[in-house]
């Protein structure tokens, strides 16, 4: 698909952050992005060289850039002309250059959810394009910056090429622009949208053949380096959580699935509404008549529901059944709400398999608190 095209997969962290996935994602060779001082130091830690960091965001403070800048990094993705103002600062306090690409909306309307929706013109990310020549000229303008790229997401879990051939051939013409304007633009962050099924009957998602060919025929001919951060088609379909069913509960018109999973373990459907299929673990038999459910977890909380009128084979109290698509935003975006541990994170590799994150000690989790002198004796 990029044979010829200078590039570099960057893994966007944010999807799975724990140090075993990283190390696997460094060992391929693939780069790393970033958006917080946390990730930065996990992906040293895990072994990626300066040089495939790249660090994104809307809100990095001058400490998260100072740690960046003296560790080493590809590039910092800038989101806004205070953050280059201060990145200027910072550089110039260090005596160094910071190599940016500064975020651009293209303005075309990717139909996805509102809360994932980031290419139009009125988001908390990026510049609007209407504006992108006066701040990289503002930005040429300022010590201690390298401006070296643009950097352009236009939503995720995207089904159709559409947007991203309006939005690369904008990129296109605003790289032509740059450089008549006099800027050596030699690298562009495509991000990373690509969707992935999420349910069996969704549309599915263009090939990555077909979307290297958008990029081929956009932006192929421009001699820059290109980046991606293609998160969920990595690290989504991954990934599965396991849970139990407590009980199987009649209600007057419906059954409820009850787990021992909740929206503690998975967020995202309580958040976005988002569908992940769930199936037995134990092969139903075939022909076996689909049963009716709404799937919900123990939390105290009716928003704790992760489906409503589900059809899937039947299941008894006592069974296991697997969410699939859970490699991405699942672990990570987990918490101990209701005093519930964390699950833990298990990396199979063919038949062999290790807990990577165990699970916390109930005493561990307690002894996290610290009862003031004045409430002791």
């Amino acid at each position: 698909g990029m044979a010829g095209m200078d590039h570099l997969v960057c893994y966007a962290m944010k999807a799975n952050s724990n140090q075993a996935v990283l190390t696997v994602m460094a060992r391929l060779g693939a780069g790393v992005d970033v958006v917080s001082g946390g990730e930065y130091r996990r992906a040293v830690a895990a072994g990626f060289p300066g040089e495939r960091i790249v660090f994104s965001g809307v809100g990095k403070t001058a400490d998260e850039m100072e740690l960046a800048l003296s560790g080493g990094l590809r590039q910092i993705n800038v989101e806004s002309e205070s953050e280059l103002r201060r990145l200027s600062e910072v550089a110039v306090r260090l005596g160094m250059t910071a190599p940016i690409a500064i975020r651009i909306n293209p303005d075309v309307d990717a139909r996805t959810h509102e809360k994932i929706a980031t290419g139009r013109s009125e988001n908390k990310f990026g510049v609007p394009v209407s504006r992108a020549r006066e701040i990289y000229a503002e930005a040429a303008g300022l010590p201690g910056l390298d401006v070296a790229g643009i950097d352009v997401h236009i939503g995720s879990q995207l089904t159709e090429l559409g947007p991203y051939e309006r939005a690369y051939e904008m990129v296109a013409e605003l790289v032509r622009v740059l450089r008549s304007d006099g800027h050596d633009i030699r690298r562009l962050d495509l991000g990373g949208g690509l969707g992935i099924p999420y349910e069996r009957s969704s549309s599915a998602p263009p090939l990555p053949i077909e979307y290297c060919d958008v990029i081929r025929r956009t932006v192929g001919d421009l001699d820059c380096e290109i980046e991606f951060e293609p998160w969920r088609l990595i690290a989504g379909n991954a990934g599965l959580l396991g849970a139990g069913v407590v009980y199987v509960k009649a209600g007057l018109d419906r059954e409820f699935l009850i787990l021992d999973a909740a929206m503690n373990d998975l967020v995202r459907p309580a958040m976005y509404g988002a569908h992940h299929e769930i199936v037995p673990v134990t092969e139903p038999v075939p022909g076996t008549e689909q049963a009716t459910y709404d799937v919900v977890g123990p939390v105290c909380e009716s928003g704790d529901t992760f489906t409503r009128g589900r059809e899937m084979p039947p299941v008894a109290e006592g069974d296991l059944v697997a969410f699939r698509s859970a490699g991405a935003y699942g672990a990570v975006m987990a918490s101990e709400y209701n005093s519930r541990p964390l699950v833990p994170e298990v990396l199979v590799s063919e038949r062999r398999f290790a807990v990577v994150r165990p699970r916390p000690a109930f005493d561990e989790m307690i002894n996290r608190d610290i009862i003031p002198a004045w409430l002791k004796g």
